[in-house]
């Protein structure tokens, strides 16, 4: 009994907890269906935005009681299943919270939509109203009656204008896009269509009012831009007109024909100018009757001031023309008076010149006189018509056009032909002068011609003796000195003809002198020079011949010291190819028979040091007398003295070879006919005997010592001979000496001898206990790989007495010695 009791409080408890909750969601969701009940949907932007923000609050707020009322859920679930005394009552208000839930979901996305409708809806209104505020701010721009007082301001507003109708047209597309969004929310059915539609037409009257309006002001625009244009034109014209018609009513026409020249020049170019502003005067004219006929509002002014412009550039074109008169007839009579100032300066250099005295100092002189005087007519000839004709013909001109100053131009021109007239017959005096002097000249020419000529042959004689008279007598030999003394005696001979032409030209300047003339033309040669030289060659004539007694007597004792040289020379020569091929044939008896032969040559080398030192010494003689060669000998003292020290080089490294066999057979094991062998294969390759290899012999000699070295094409490397070089030759000077040799091939044999043993002692480990004579076939095949093994049993002779068995020593041998 008292558990039950028990259990029906704790039931009553929890019902009660749960009433208490129902209580509190039904209470809740009585508020919120109050709220979403509501028809205040914004009237305006800010509002509806304001109620967006609360919405998004109040969904919030019912996504966060889901998981009350799925608490309250669970609760009644739980109550029912426990067999709950209420349990049809609770079950009962389960579901009357779950469907008053679920509708409160409804009603909230629903007054969303609503919202957001009426979101969209404002957000329009407020674009319309922005873009009709803006049209209202550029109305006022528009419908400003200031259209310019000058070009200037005119062109400033123009400017002004256009940048507003460029904002104008890229503003368009908004007001476009407005009326868009408009239209489209009135197709969706959106409950403010008849509202958005009226707002849209009133946008749209807005706008063509204001493009009107732009219309309007730029075409005034225009209009001030032309009258303003016009005016501006006009005052430019009349402004150059002003300046123009003072230039052409001065007085000023020029004091000298440059002067005028430059007026004219002027002139001429004002004149281009004054077609170019007539037809800018027509231009201004056609475009003011234009802007009369469109109706300009200053039409009245534009004809009063195209009338002004027109009189004043006739009254210009008048004053130029007069002006154009003054200035040509003024440079007409400057143009007389330049002609004749020029005739008469031409006139004035004339006269100088056939009032001169000189009628010329000799022949070339008057003949060179003569062409002037022919060119001096031919100038005055070409002057009539060119000058005098000329001048003649503009002084008619004038007068018949009865020129204001006709009487001085009459007067001017008398003077000049009297000046002419005179200047003409001046000339043919001096003409007749000149022909008389060039005779005389003519006969004083032949004889300085005659002169001349025999003066420069004498002249080249004389320069060739001086020139052999005078070089150094200074020979190599006797015959080179008896050339020189051949040539003298023919010199001697020649002197005979060069006198006689000497005593010529002695007469020919007699004959000269009596005409008193001054030097001759043709040569500057005088006969005091003349006789200078012939003085000079009696001289030098006499001093060759001594020079050549001394030469004779150096040259005999020349000769005598080049035979002493050549003697001592030569047999030296002979004692160094003797001894040279006697060190070359040492090669018979033991090494050490050899060694001593060497030193017994060695010594005699020595001692022969003595011998080159004369030889030397008689060298030092001849290169003292300025010996340069020697017809009795080949050798010189440099080349004997190298080839003496070549010598004892020899003998030295044949010395050092022969020590070094002697102690490499007594040390390495390798014998004296090895040693002989490579000696003796050295030496045959040595061709020059200098006890040197270079690397081609060096290679040829390996060859034939059984080296198997590869051919290659010149240039190609050799690896294996350079391997072989970089031991003998390390330095690669290019030679390989005996000691280099015998080094080489003692180290090769040596090597090989080491290296058999190892083999042989190799094969006898594997043997029967490591000591046995003979090698059987299973103890190759068991220590070596097959094919080695196999090999072996091939080549290798059997071993007598003893079947299966092979002869390792045999093989070893023959192995390495091949």
């Amino acid at each position: 009994g008292s558990a039950e009791k028990s259990q029906k409080l704790k039931e009553a408890n929890q019902q009660q907890q749960f009433n208490t909750g129902v209580k509190d969601v039904l209470f809740w969701l009585g508020e919120m269906e109050a709220l979403l009940g509501s028809e205040d949907h914004g009237k305006d932007l800010p509002s509806v935005l304001n109620l967006l923000k609360k919405h998004q609050l109040v969904e919030a707020d019912i996504s966060a009681h889901e998981a009350k009322i799925g608490d309250l859920n669970t609760q009644a679930q739980a109550f029912v299943e426990a067999g709950h005394f209420d349990a049809a009552g609770i079950e009962g208000k389960q579901q009357t919270i779950n469907d008053r839930y679920a509708q409160l979901r409804v009603l909230a996305e629903a007054r969303k939509l609503k919202l957001n409708d009426s979101h969209i809806l404002q957000q329009f209104f407020r674009d319309i109203s922005d873009q009709e505020a803006w049209i209202k701010e550029k109305k006022l721009l528009v419908s400003n009656d200031d259209y310019g007082k000058d070009l200037n301001g005119v062109q400033n507003l123009r400017n002004k204008h256009t940048r507003f109708v460029t904002e104008l047209e890229g503003h368009e597309p908004k007001i476009r896009a407005v009326q868009e969004d408009g239209q489209k929310l009135i197709a969706t059915g959106h409950y403010g269509a008849t509202a958005i539609q009226q707002r849209c037409d009133e946008l749209g009257r807005s706008w063509e009012e204001l493009d009107g309006l732009a219309a309007a002001r730029q075409s005034k625009l225009d209009e001030s831009m032309a009258f303003q244009q016009f005016c501006s034109n006009v005052d430019e014209e009349e402004s150059w007109i002003n300046e123009k018609l003072a230039l052409v009513t001065s007085d000023e026409v020029g004091d000298t024909l440059a002067t005028v020249q430059g007026l004219m020049k002027k002139h001429e170019a004002f004149e281009t100018d004054l077609d170019v502003h007539r037809e800018r005067v027509a231009d201004i004219n056609r475009a003011g009757d234009e802007l009369i006929a469109k109706d300009n509002y200053q039409k009245a002014g534009i004809g009063a001031k195209c009338s002004s412009l027109q009189g004043k550039l006739e009254g210009l074109v008048k004053a130029a023309g007069e002006r154009k008169k003054r200035i040509g007839d003024n440079n007409a009579f400057l143009q007389f008076n330049w002609k004749a100032d020029v005739v008469e300066s031409w006139i004035g250099d004339k006269e100088a010149q056939v009032k001169s005295e000189d009628f010329g100092k000799d022949l070339l002189t008057v003949q060179t006189l003569l062409a002037k005087q022919d060119t001096f007519d031919g100038g005055l000839k070409a002057f009539t018509t060119e000058g005098i004709h000329s001048l003649s013909a503009l002084k008619d001109e004038l007068v018949g056009s009865k020129h204001r100053q006709s009487r001085a131009i009459l007067q001017r021109h008398a003077e000049v032909m009297r000046r002419w007239e005179k200047l003409q017959k001046d000339s043919e005096a001096r003409r007749n002068k000149l022909l008389r002097s060039q005779e005389q000249f003519k006969k004083v020419d032949d004889l300085f011609l005659q002169f001349a000529k025999k003066a420069s042959a004498f002249n080249s004689w004389y320069e060739n003796a001086e020139e052999d008279l005078t070089d150094p007598v200074r020979c190599n030999s006797l015959e080179e000195l008896k050339a020189l003394q051949d040539a003298h005696t023919q010199f001697q001979t020649s002197l005979s003809t060069a006198k006689a032409d000497y005593k010529q030209l002695v007469a020919l300047d007699r004959q000269i002198k009596t005409y008193n003339v001054t030097n001759n033309p043709y040569t500057w040669f005088t006969m005091d020079a003349l006789e200078e030289m012939w003085q000079n060659i009696q001289g030098i004539t006499k001093d060759r011949e001594v020079d050549l007694q001394k030469e004779q007597k150096r040259q005999e004792k020349n000769d005598e010291l080049r035979k002493s040289f050549a003697q001592l020379a030569n047999t030296f020569h002979g004692w160094l190819t003797d001894t040279r091929a006697s060190l070359v044939v040492v090669g018979t008896g033991t090494l050490e028979d050899q060694l001593e032969a060497i030193r017994h040559k060695a010594d005699e080398v020595a001692d022969r040091k003595e011998s080159l030192k004369k030889v030397e010494q008689l060298g030092a003689q001849m290169e003292e007398a300025l010996i340069l060669d020697n017809k009795h000998t080949e050798h010189t003292p440099l080349g004997l003295a190298q080839q003496w020290d070549q010598l004892d080089q020899l003998a030295m490294r044949m010395q050092h070879n022969l020590e070094q066999q002697i102690q490499a057979r007594n040390m390495t094991g390798v014998s004296e006919d090895e040693l002989k062998e490579f000696s003796t294969m050295f030496k045959h390759f040595d061709k020059d005997h200098s006890g040197l290899l270079d690397h081609a012999e060096f290679k040829a000699c390996l060859r034939s010592l059984g080296y198997d070295l590869p051919i290659v094409d010149e240039g190609e490397m050799d690896p294996q001979f350079e391997e072989i070089l970089s031991q003998v030759d390390p330095n690669r000077d290019g030679n390989v000496s005996s000691e280099e040799f015998m080094s080489f091939m003692i180290s090769r044999v040596s090597e090989n001898v080491e290296s058999s043993k190892e083999v042989e002692n190799a094969f006898k480990a594997i043997t029967n206990n490591g000591d046995a004579a003979y090698v059987t076939s299973a103890e190759l095949l068991q220590a070596l790989p097959k094919e080695q093994a196999e090999y072996c049993m091939r080549n290798m002779q059997p071993f007598p007495g003893v079947s299966g068995a092979y002869d390792y020593k045999s093989f070893t041998h023959s192995l390495f010695s091949s």
